[in-house]
């Protein structure tokens, strides 16, 4: 699919679309909820859609009525030999220690980009787990027999949150016994604090020791019949406050200002350049465009990651040099997202420099239209969409239906605030 976006200028009111992270979440608690769950707000984006598919194959019953997602779970256990996380990172290292707590032989795969993650972390954790299992060297697939038996474990953290999130969601399942797990050098803390919120709604309790020592009790509430609202995504809405700032007015609704997710760092960057915002409990607003008063600015992404492809849309509007850190967080996502971010927006006329674990965007200058490539990355064909808002003619996206693993109606937000988007 090939997006066309020509120069616009975006106004409007859009509310934000639903967090996947919080839908995934959300979904495994309710497999192993033993009771019904009603979800609202549910996301549909493809990782989205993949969490719903792994329950149900595990054993999972879901209903849709009037816009509730209905999820209903007894005993654990699986209905099908294979499961496939499609592209979703969180989806695998989430789901893989959720399979171990079956005894039966489970096979995870996964398409496209997944099939390149390193999986070594679980060649690692599981055999002290009571787990057997095999991967492809350290890739997908994964063959996982259990039951998982939860033990005292040192991890290291610096890959991913997402292995230890997997692993206190199954250990607070299947724990007899107080059980603890220490961290070494973790990563994207406030997702685990995203974990533990959703871990404590469905009756978990899990304390948490400066993020270095996770104690997870054997005992939980019975939850015969839970609701959760799944809260407006700060990763997708990011997009959307930036193409604001650098090329209109706009109000998003759906979003907590309260929020765990990480990517409510997008906030302070944005203050931090100089865009006019407007932060209520209800919903942000973002008055005026920046023009050529953008400033630049230093933001540390290494806990939130993702956002890196929104701020180099912002820097690139900026007048000087932006300085981004966390450059090694992006060598495992749908691409390498360093240097995906540096070809693209070098088509811009925008220079990036990679310095280890730095990023300096040099913005200021007119942006060049081009043809952009997505490299069937979802947040690198929104990222070039936002820039390509303030360029000096019209500019496509190639492979733009990338955007369907986070962010389905993404092109479509735009047309409702009114830029100039067409698929061709």
């Amino acid at each position: 699919m090939i997006v066309k976006v020509n120069p616009s200028i975006i106004s409007g009111t859009i509310k934000a679309p639903a967090s996947k992270s919080s839908m995934q979440r959300a979904c495994a608690m309710a497999l192993l909820a033993n009771g019904k769950t009603t979800i609202l707000n549910a996301g549909k984006s493809n990782d989205d859609l993949a969490a719903l598919d792994i329950i149900q194959k595990l054993g999972a019953t879901i209903e849709i009525a009037n816009d509730e997602l209905n999820i209903g779970s007894s005993d654990f256990k699986n209905k099908s030999a294979e499961i496939n996380c499609g592209e979703s990172g969180l989806g695998i290292r989430m789901f893989a220690p959720i399979v171990a707590l079956s005894s039966a032989q489970i096979t995870i795969n996964g398409t496209g980009s997944l099939l390149k993650r390193p999986m070594n972390f679980f060649d690692e954790i599981f055999p002290q787990l009571g787990v057997n299992f095999y991967s492809n060297n350290g890739h997908l697939p994964l063959t996982i027999k259990g039951p998982l038996q939860p033990a005292d474990i040192i991890i290291d953290g610096s890959l991913s949150s997402q292995f230890l999130t997997g692993l206190l969601i199954a250990f607070a399942n299947a724990a007899t016994k107080p059980v603890t797990i220490t961290v070494i050098n973790l990563k994207s803390k406030p997702y685990i604090d995203l974990t533990l919120q959703m871990m404590n709604q469905f009756g978990y309790k899990v304390e948490n020791d400066n993020y270095q020592k996770f104690l997870i009790q054997p005992h939980r509430k019975n939850q015969a019949h839970q609701t959760i609202i799944i809260e407006g995504d700060w990763s997708g809405a990011a997009f959307l406050l930036v193409a604001a700032a650098i090329a209109g007015s706009i109000t998003i609704t759906g979003l907590d200002i309260f929020s765990t997710q990480a990517d409510k760092a997008i906030l302070k960057a944005l203050m931090d350049c100089g865009t006019n915002i407007s932060i209520e409990e209800k919903q942000i607003s973002i008055n005026t465009a920046l023009g050529k008063n953008g400033k630049p600015f230093q933001f540390d992404a290494t806990d939130c990651p993702d956002l890196f492809p929104p701020l180099v849309a912002l820097a690139a509007c900026c007048n000087g040099t932006s300085v981004l850190t966390g450059v090694k967080r992006l060598l495992h996502k749908e691409s390498n997202r360093a240097i995906t971010l540096q070809q693209e927006f070098a088509k811009m006329g925008i220079k990036i420099t990679l310095q280890e674990d730095l990023m300096l965007v040099e913005g200021g200058c007119e942006i060049t239209a081009a043809t952009f490539n997505s490299h069937h990355d979802h947040r690198i064909a929104m990222a070039c969409a936002v820039a390509a808002l303030k360029a000096n003619g019209p500019s496509f996206i190639e492979d733009a239906e990338a955007v369907n693993k986070s962010y389905p109606n993404f092109f479509d937000d735009l047309k409702l605030l009114h830029a100039a988007v067409s698929l061709i």
